[in-house]
């Protein structure tokens, strides 16, 4: 079993934990803000397995039908984790502003700070490890999965807090504003998760300082004249890069695909983590100005 799926499996298992023990407290203590940390964290059981399954897809080898694989089932994953952590964070905000209203008592706090401090602990430890999962894979899934686990440990962090102040001032409008305030940051935090999804999807660039290290190793080459017409996109693990190398019209094939060798071998080592699948074309004289004029008709 792979690194990314073993991480979704135990991610999964401490989330289903976490949803029970908040869900009993939560009703029994009728703290909005106990309650929205269970909610998320069934949110999170359904987008681990989701994630789990998601990975599974995206790591199946290349098809006929599907030539280069499936590595976009992750950012789609993501795209979908990202909107349903908005929704959770929009009921949420609900909740909080029902409580400010109609004035709803919060009881059982001694219990529901237990809870919470638990929840931290454990939360803490998941995250670090998903994080170290993330850091050796670079997988976006499990980016996706550390960071919305990063922004539990800082809503219970709240909760605990606001749980604290209505215990010392019995006043229960704090719990509906912790609330509130924990819903607008869960739909603020689930943002660069769609980004990177939809980026991904879109066929956006690599970063540009990975772009600038890939002309540089391109450029130094003492037998490349020029190059013109370089693109990059990834999938989330799979880096996608192409381009166009000018060389002597009189060298051999045999000599122009060892030059273009050495040349993806330095692009490749810029980072092992991911696949690299690089498309080199050779020109025996300039010609992208020709190009773009029969791009732009």
């Amino acid at each position: 079993m792979s690194p990314q799926k073993r991480a979704t499996i135990v991610a999964s298992s401490v989330a289903i934990i976490l949803t029970i023990v908040k869900f009993a407290i939560g009703v029994a203590s009728g703290s909005i803000a106990v309650l929205a940390s269970a909610i998320d964290s069934l949110l999170d059981t359904v987008i681990s397995i989701f994630n789990f399954f998601a990975i599974k897809k995206s790591e199946e080898k290349a098809t006929e039908r599907f030539q280069y694989g499936k590595g976009k089932v992750q950012a789609i994953a993501g795209v979908i984790e990202g909107t349903i952590i908005s929704l959770s964070g929009l009921y949420i905000i609900y909740e909080a502003i029902i409580k400010a209203i109609y004035r709803e008592e919060t009881t059982l706090l001694t219990p529901a700070i237990t809870v919470m401090l638990l929840s931290i602990g454990v939360t803490f430890l998941l995250v670090e490890y998903l994080m170290g999962v993330a850091t050796k894979t670079d997988n976006i899934v499990i980016k996706a999965d550390a960071l919305h686990y990063k922004t539990d440990l800082v809503s219970n962090g709240v909760i605990l807090l606001s749980l604290l102040l209505v215990y010392l001032t019995h006043w229960d409008i704090i719990d509906a504003i912790f609330g509130l305030g924990i819903g607008v940051y869960i739909i603020y935090s689930a943002y660069e998760i769609i980004e990177d999804g939809v980026f991904i999807l879109l066929d956006h660039a690599l970063d540009s300082e990975v772009v600038a290290q890939i002309e540089e190793k391109i450029s130094e080459h003492p037998l490349v004249n020029n190059y013109h017409w370089l693109k990059t996109r990834t999938d989330g693990t799979h880096n996608y890069v192409e381009f166009h190398l000018v060389l002597e019209p009189d060298m051999t094939l045999l000599e122009a695909h060892r030059i273009s060798d050495q040349i993806e071998n330095r692009i490749r080592q810029l980072d092992d983590k991911r696949v690299w699948v690089i498309t080199p074309h050779y020109d025996p004289y300039d010609d992208e100005d020709i190009n773009n004029k029969d791009v732009e008709s």
